[in-house]
């Protein structure tokens, strides 16, 4: 790990410091403001006590982080167009990561202050979206190229969906729980249980369901939320020492040798497919002549090129290392290319079932060896999230267990919501969809409440709705304005 350090220069070395520890405040601040969420019914229902939950809650979301992998980290990485990611190792690319992290640091901090459960992920997906969209400004891009649209899209979608999903589905447990066993004392609130039956903590079988459900919303996000922190703790890393970084140092000669036979595949592709995708891509009527380092985008006529520059590196290959440091950064340039490409052709073509199954292999083999994530960089962002877990829970708590309906939270509608947490973030792990453990968990509270015809506390309903609303515009605004202050300042 010290060795990222060697060859650098003392104000390179300051600015990469400077750099990681914003992204592991980020990620502690996640922690204290996303998981109150998830330990606040079971810390509301008492199932728990307090500091046994948010260090219980601490340790899993350390082990979700651990155990979570790297589909997400590059889900949200890719948010950006592939040619902002290309010149990454620049000035303009330490600007690009204190202006995403400041702002969703600034928005973060802001809605915990007032006990608002707000989403952590919706908020750096602004903040990411705020430089792309600045950075099209500044450069004259067209709006349309300033963000990788496909990719917002996508994320929108399932960022939209999961609390519906959380709602109806949560509000449906709830309901069958209710018509099963109508009159079970599963359905007190905890000063119902104590006034009615004189005990502080659940009934057992309840209190089993909350707890397990607790710690399972707290693995899921971790292992959904960590992923995040991840792929900026690689983008910082990626752009200032590229050296150690641009490529997985550690692949084996196997999985090098897979990732040339991948792009040589991918030319054959092309070929065998040409009549579908003959619009987008001419394989076979381009210039060969052309000078790939001179690239600055990702130009579907410099196919040939590319595939034949990573074909002449890679041969024979034994291991990175062996690769001068240009070699290592137009490596990445090149796969990250052929992944676009290929990746656009995939969404605007339509091809056979099979041949687009094929095609998302050679995407995977292609990318194999520069989406990856050093252990260390995995331990330092699931340390960050697990110490910002165990403080800070108090201020969300009782929003979420009395301030949502206008009676306290039952201990049926508490293990309802929380499953469907657990449910919802596991299922979108799975697809490599990134979630608010947030909204999925309050919208499923919400759910049961409805279901349980209770009333919505209208002024706290209205509150985080604002919230949810105010997320993404308030931080593409102010990742955007900190992004052009920055490149506003280098030319001074």
């Amino acid at each position: 790990m010290l060795n990222i350090f060697s060859g650098l220069s003392v104000w390179v070395c300051f600015g990469l410091i400077m750099a990681l520890a914003f992204v592991l405040i980020y990620e502690f601040i996640n922690g204290f403001h996303d998981t109150a969420n998830a330990v606040a019914t079971v810390i509301y229902t008492k199932a728990m006590p307090p500091r046994l939950a948010v260090l219980l809650a601490g340790i899993f979301n350390f082990l979700g982080v651990l155990t979570g992998g790297v589909g997400i980290v590059y889900t949200i990485v890719h948010l950006l167009p592939v040619e902002l990611l290309l010149n990454v190792n620049s000035t303009r690319g330490l600007i690009m990561i204190f202006s995403m992290v400041s702002a969703a640091i600034i928005w973060n901090l802001g809605t915990w202050f007032f006990g608002i459960p707000a989403s952590s992920s919706h908020t750096l997906i602004g903040s990411i979206l705020g430089v792309g969209l600045a950075n099209a400004w500044e450069n004259s891009i067209p709006i349309q190229d300033g963000v990788n649209w496909a990719k917002a899209i996508d994320v929108g979608l399932s960022m939209i969906v999961s609390p519906i999903i959380g709602f109806i589905l949560a509000g449906w447990i709830f309901f069958l729980l209710k018509s099963w066993r109508p009159n079970s004392n599963m359905h007190y609130t905890p000063k119902q249980r104590r006034l009615l039956e004189a005990k502080k903590h659940p009934p057992f079988w309840n209190r089993l369901i909350l707890v397990i459900s607790a710690m399972g919303v707290s693995f899921a996000h971790g292992s959904n939320d960590g992923q995040k922190g991840i792929g900026l703790v690689m983008l910082v890393l990626i752009g200032i020492v590229p050296a150690n970084y641009a490529l997985n140092l550690n692949s084996t000669s196997y999985q090098i040798d897979r990732t040339r036979n991948a792009t040589l595949h991918l030319n054959d592709f092309y070929n065998r497919n040409y009549s579908y995708i003959n619009k987008y891509l001419d394989i076979n009527k381009q210039v060969i002549n052309t000078d790939i380092t001179t690239q600055l985008s990702c130009n579907p006529e410099m196919t040939k090129i590319t595939i034949n520059e990573i074909d002449i590196t890679l041969k024979n290959l034994s291991k990175y290392e062996l690769l001068s440091v240009k070699q290592r950064i137009d490596t990445r340039k090149n796969l990250l290319c052929l992944d676009d490409i290929a990746k656009n052709i995939m969404r605007e073509q339509k091809l056979p079932t099979s041949e687009a199954e094929d095609l998302e292999r050679l995407r995977s083999d292609i990318t194999s060896t520069i989406e990856y994530a050093p252990l260390w960089v995995v331990i330092a962002v699931a340390t960050a999230l697990g110490c910002g877990t165990m403080i800070g829970w108090k201020r969300v708590v009782m929003t979420v267990g009395e301030r949502i309906g206008t009676q306290g939270m039952t201990y049926a509608q508490g293990a309802s919501a929380q499953v469907t947490a657990v449910l919802a973030i596991g299922a979108a792990n799975l697809l490599n969809l990134p979630v608010s453990t947030t909204h999925v968990l309050s919208s499923g509270i919400a759910g049961t409440i409805v279901a349980n015809k209770v009333t919505l506390q209208k002024n706290t309903v209205k509150q985080i709705l604002l919230a949810w609303i105010l997320t993404l515009p308030a931080a593409i605004s102010l990742s955007a304005i900190l992004f052009l202050l920055g490149i506003f300042a280098t030319k001074l």
